[in-house]
């Protein structure tokens, strides 16, 4: 996490971030998540427990001073009445609101069930609102292409790749950044490291193969600096590629291809396993090769594919044609 955010951590708050990214193995991501979200949540409850001016702006309340006994002072009235204040007050969505829950659930869990410093867990009941869930929007095969066909440049083959590597392995912009070069394996494999920390094997098809042998003769060696030797994708300046990196390279070469400007990155990824299960890829198997914890997470993939047979079926143009009207039969 970064050194910005410790700063501004009470202590018990801080081993709870720590436990998350090293113990979980939660993302960096994740774990900074978790902070913004408990350090609006603890802002919240100083303010609404008089602890500081009503006139003082919620992003100004400092929060290091925040002990056990204030925690164990929160009540679920309270938690609903910090809900309400982030939706109506600061415009929050049911998605929103559905993530400072997960927060909240998640730290109160640790303070009851692995550190044993409450004896009562406040949130165990908190009701969060539902979200609807959107199907994954994903590019069709001839976008794809047109997207491959756009790469160009001075970092070409390595935009190729990236590319590639996305549309075919449906690997996360993290996992991307994480590459190292030691990750391609002479057996036609590629080790990937996803979320949390859990480690994958994903096999290379030929279009990655051959993307891969174009751009390591690219790759720079002279003037990359010592604890970016190892990385497999660099930028510019010759150091890893960062998340903005990619994410700017991406969006860069999806606005040069008609319809897909508002797209981004982990579109690509829902592209892939899109492809992948409708050509006869296994649930289960997409399941593996994607990273998922949770089977029922993929199974977005199969209800995606029955959307796609109900539209199917309604663009028939006989879906409409009804049976005449036939006259009343009349009796003799």
């Amino acid at each position: 996490m970064r050194q910005e955010y410790v700063q501004q951590c009470f202590p018990i708050l801080k081993e709870f971030l720590g436990y998350m990214e090293v113990v979980k193995g939660r993302s960096v991501n994740t774990v900074e998540e978790y902070f913004i979200d408990l350090r609006t949540f603890f802002r919240y409850m100083k303010m609404h427990k008089g602890l500081v001016s009503r006139d003082t702006e919620l992003d100004e309340i400092p929060i290091m001073d925040i002990g056990i006994d204030f925690i164990r002072g929160i009540t679920i009235q309270d938690v609903y009445e910090y809900m309400s204040y982030v939706k109506n007050q600061r415009g929050n969505n049911a998605r929103a609101l559905a993530r400072k829950a997960c927060s909240l659930r998640v730290f109160f869990r640790y303070l009851t069930s692995y550190t044993h410093m409450l004896d009562v867990n406040p949130v165990l009941n908190l009701d969060t609102p539902k979200t609807k869930k959107a199907l994954p929007k994903y590019l069709t095969l001839e976008q794809s292409i047109a997207l491959l066909q756009s790469a160009d440049g001075k970092f070409a083959e390595r935009d190729y790749c990236i590319l590639t590597l996305l549309l075919n392995c449906g690997l996360r912009r993290a996992e991307i950044v994480g590459l190292n070069i030691t990750d391609i394996r002479t057996d036609g494999t590629l080790r990937v490291l996803g979320k949390g920390n859990k480690e994958r094997i994903i096999y290379l098809n030929e279009a990655c193969r051959d993307a891969l042998n174009r751009y390591l003769p690219t790759r720079p060696v002279d003037g990359v600096e010592k604890k970016d030797k190892n990385a497999l994708f660099y930028s510019h300046l010759k150091k890893r590629i960062s998340l903005q990196g990619v994410h700017f390279i991406v969006k860069s070469y999806l606005k040069r291809v008609e319809g897909l400007e508002g797209y981004s990155t982990h579109k690509l990824r829902h592209t892939a396993a899109t492809l992948m299960y409708r050509n006869g890829v296994d649930i289960r198997v997409l399941k593996e090769v994607l990273g998922h914890e949770n089977l029922s997470t993929t199974e977005i993939y199969t209800h995606l594919s029955s959307e796609q047979l109900k539209k199917a079926a309604e663009a028939n143009p006989l879906a409409n044609i009804h049976p005449r009207k036939r006259k009343p039969a009349t009796s003799e």
